[in-house]
């Protein structure tokens, strides 16, 4: 699978916008707020339907206009597929697939797989467990069509039982019977996410320990585990025992919305005892993870988006990545970077082609 074109209307920066790519590498070059990343976002939202950087759709449309579109002609086991994506003010979102709209945007999730490593991914180690959350279910609904129905269904459910808890505390009436209905559902649904996130895990974890080993030279002792209260006791026994606290703080406080993924260095919190280098290691080895994993499941390579790493990575590690880039293990390759001169080197180094674009205030032109 690789990725033709792609044309851009109001997107951002990008007033208007085309450029034809290359299948193998092709690096946007410029200076900082040139939009070099706003084209992989463009990037980003053809294969998953949205932002990499920002939830709110409606915000990526370019000051002073009404709508936004993108569009980009794919390459997948040699047939076209039209791809097109149109955001308008006060409207629904539109996608269409060979001019063909989707009936829910559920259904292009992992028709493209697209992995991207960003400095913003930063925030999986930073943040709170919702990052790793969503750093998981990520790469699972781009390989699982129902595992992103249950994901939606499993937050209404939850949504529906803090309603109820938040009733019972205004209106000081509880209804066992409704409750019972809340729990079965929740722990119904719960339960079949929580099989498919220790299922993946099993495969992810040693997928991650192989590219962490080989970016560190095997030099530290990292560990991912899946912390789930799940684990230890079942979904309809965490909801009774918690009943009470529920009831105190008006919301659900047990269930797979509080799964984390837990990262560690010498048995310490990777977080707190990581340094720099480690965590980006660890970040790296993390998204690479997830381009085999998806590469495994999909039976072709996903596109791989770099976004200003080369700034962010020691030498060490850059040649790490680099070799694996010229061993072929990566399809299509989009990459930023401030400087022409460094990514000209960097690939003539491995003996590899870069198709090179100058960007400069929403102008994209072969540098």
């Amino acid at each position: 699978m690789w990725l033709k074109n792609i044309t851009l209307l109001n997107f951002k920066n990008y007033p208007d916008a085309a450029v034809s790519f290359s299948k193998t590498v092709n690096a946007f070059v410029g200076n900082n707020g040139a939009g070099k990343t706003n084209l992989l976002d463009a990037i980003h939202y053809l294969c998953l339907c949205k932002s990499y950087f920002n939830p709110i759709d409606t915000q990526q449309i370019k000051t002073g206009q009404d709508l936004f579109m993108i569009q980009g002609d794919f390459d997948l086991k040699e047939n076209n597929e039209k791809i097109s994506c149109g955001v308008k003010r006060n409207q629904k979102k539109q996608f269409k697939r060979n001019k063909k709209e989707y009936d829910k945007l559920a259904d292009h999730i992992g028709l493209f797989p697209l992995v991207m490593i960003s400095p913003y991914d930063s925030s999986i180690i930073m943040e709170g467990s919702e990052e790793r959350r969503r750093f998981m279910d990520n790469v699972i609904s781009q390989t699982n069509a129902q595992y992103l129905d249950e994901l939606i269904s499993y937050n209404k459910q939850l949504q529906s039982r803090n309603a109820f808890l938040k009733q019972v505390a205004s209106t000081r009436r509880f209804d066992p019977s409704l409750l019972e209905i809340y729990d079965e559902q929740l722990a119904f649904t719960g339960k079949k996410i929580f099989e498919k996130r220790k299922e993946f895990m099993l495969d992810f974890i040693p997928l991650f320990n192989q590219h962490y080993h080989y970016l560190t030279d095997d030099k530290e002792q990292v560990r991912l585990e899946y912390a789930s209260q799940l684990n230890e006791t079942p979904f309809e026994e965490l909801l009774i025992q918690s009943l009470e606290k529920d009831k105190v703080l008006e919301r659900t406080t047990t269930g797979i919305h509080k799964d984390d993924l837990l990262f560690t260095i010498s048995d310490m919190p990777l977080k707190k005892f990581g340094s720099q280098g480690q965590q980006k290691s660890f970040l790296i080895a993390l998204k690479l993870a997830q381009y085999s994993y998806l590469q495994k499941y999909k039976g072709f390579k996903p596109l791989l988006l770099l976004d200003d790493i080369f700034d962010k990575l020691d030498d060490s590690r850059m040649q790490k990545l680099m070799e694996m880039v010229s061993h072929h293990d990566f399809g299509q390759i989009f990459i930023t970077d401030t400087g022409k001169e460094r990514v000209t080197n960097i690939f003539n180094k491995i003996n590899v082609p870069v198709t090179l674009f100058d960007v400069d205030n929403g102008q994209i032109n072969h540098a």
